[in-house]
């Protein structure tokens, strides 16, 4: 007997609640490998190929492209066994299920057994009888109940017949769509696989008894503020980054303090080392080592703030994150342990990372965990900032660009390569004199590289 497994969308890690369906990679009536990708999704973190643990034929999706989904809802459902599949895909969907059982679902690749929700199991319903004969009886006795049990509710006026029988739906979310409604299911001829009823179908309903209701009014009010101007929907990434950002002012009672450093001595130091043969070591590279020799020295700034217990949380390993532009927007990959890197380390990591991130296709664990960011934002030609923290974190280091300026250097005015380095920090975890001593010793170790040495 065939089955129709429905498989929900899972967690995709670190307890996002919800994706946006960006692309289907599958259609209704396709025949899918298990672990094979039907969907890429897009979460607060990164976006992300969904493989399905089943194999069989798509009998339904559920939801449109830029719709968001919370994780749990259906996704998808696939008729499992040679006897619900269309002619001519039997044999690929045996294909597909001898890899697996098809019973249960196989852990999805990448991301675990989803153990908390476990798959609920149907029954494969007889539908086929109730689909292919929509006429088969009067059923009188299913009129009566419907015409009196919601005189307010809009039944489907052009329902022809309401058959009796099982109803052909399997997703509860078209269930409930129909519910809420007043659509009768019973009334609707599915355009699934054997008379399946899909979403599509009940909205296709409830936009038919949408169009005789002229007489509602057309919200002018509506119409008059979208005219004035575009809107764009806070979600997915952006609305991700537009809630950290506001929960970080709203939370952190944070400061600025700035200072402009003579960065010669650092730029010399790292053309001396790209002179050599081995990996070129990145400007961010040696900002990162003399970060994590300041975080040494000062661990206030290493920390984050426990409200519930009303504790400041001095963490014991420096996770780095670092701002990168990407065309989805401002993301934030995180160097794992830093403190143990050197400038070649840094180097490689920073540069496996920013691929990764430009591409897409970081991982959720890659954009988690920081504890310290540091934030380079003279790439985008700017002098200076006020670094807004990366809650739950306690500081965020700016760096403006590195350019040539006028600096009194040995009592006599010279030209200098000077940056500014801004250090925005939680006052609740330390004063001003800790934020002070910080980001004095990162502006020394810019200005003269070799007092890295004392702590290296």
């Amino acid at each position: 007997m065939p089955q129709v497994m429905e498989f929900k969308l899972p967690d995709l890690g670190e307890g996002l609640t919800e994706a946006e369906i960006v692309r289907w990679l599958v259609a209704v009536g396709d025949v899918v490998a298990i672990d094979q990708p039907v969907v890429e999704v897009e979460t607060a973190k990164a976006m992300v190929e969904v493989p399905c643990p089943y194999g069989g034929v798509v009998t339904a999706r559920f939801g449109e492209e830029g719709e968001e989904l919370p994780v749990g809802a259906p996704l998808i459902t696939v008729a499992v066994g040679a006897q619900s599949m269309p002619a001519g895909a039997a044999e690929a969907a045996e294909a597909a299920e001898s890899e697996g059982s098809g019973e249960a679902p196989r852990p999805l690749i990448g991301y675990g057994s989803d153990h908390s929700r476990p798959a609920r199991r149907r029954r494969v319903r007889p539908v086929t009888a109730a689909v292919s004969a929509p006429v088969a009886a009067p059923a009188p006795a299913a009129a009566a109940p419907a015409a009196a049990a919601a005189p307010a509710a809009p039944v489907v006026p052009a329902a022809p017949a309401v058959h009796a029988g099982p109803v052909p739906v399997i997703s509860p979310l078209v269930r409930k769509l129909a519910k809420d409604h007043g659509v009768d299911l019973r009334a609707l001829h599915g355009s699934g696989p054997e008379g399946l009823i899909l979403r599509a179908d009940v909205e296709a309903a409830l936009a038919a008894l949408r169009e005789p209701a002229p007489a509602a009014a057309p919200a002018p009010a509506a119409v008059a503020v979208a005219a004035q101007g575009e809107r764009i929907p806070l979600k997915g990434l952006r609305g991700a980054v537009a809630e950290k950002l506001s929960r970080s002012r709203r939370e952190i009672p944070d400061a600025t303090c700035w200072v402009d450093a003579d960065a010669t001595e650092l730029m010399a130091a790292r053309a001396a080392m790209n002179a050599v043969d081995g990996p070129k070591i990145s400007v961010l590279a040696l900002l990162a080592r003399i970060c994590t020799a300041a975080l040494a020295k000062y661990p206030e700034l290493n920390s984050t703030v426990d409200l519930a217990a009303k504790e400041i949380v001095r963490l014991p390993s420096v996770h780095l994150g670092f701002a990168a532009q990407t065309e989805r927007g401002l993301v934030v990959p995180v160097v794992r342990d830093a403190q143990g890197r050197n400038p070649e380390s840094l180097s490689a990591e920073f540069a496996r990372l920013t691929e990764l991130a430009r591409a897409g296709k970081l991982a959720p664990a890659d954009l988690t965990g920081g504890t310290f960011t540091l934030n380079n934002y003279g790439v985008f030609g700017v002098d200076g900032s006020t670094p807004i923290i990366n809650h739950p974190e306690a500081a965020m280091l700016g760096v403006g660009r590195i350019i040539d300026k006028p600096w009194v250097h040995e009592g006599q005015l010279a030209v200098r390569k000077v940056v500014q380095l801004s250090l925005t920090f939680d006052h609740r975890v330390c004063d001003g004199g800790t934020a002070g001593g910080f980001l004095r010793y990162v502006a020394d170790c810019v200005e003269s590289p070799a007092v890295l040495l004392r702590t290296l």
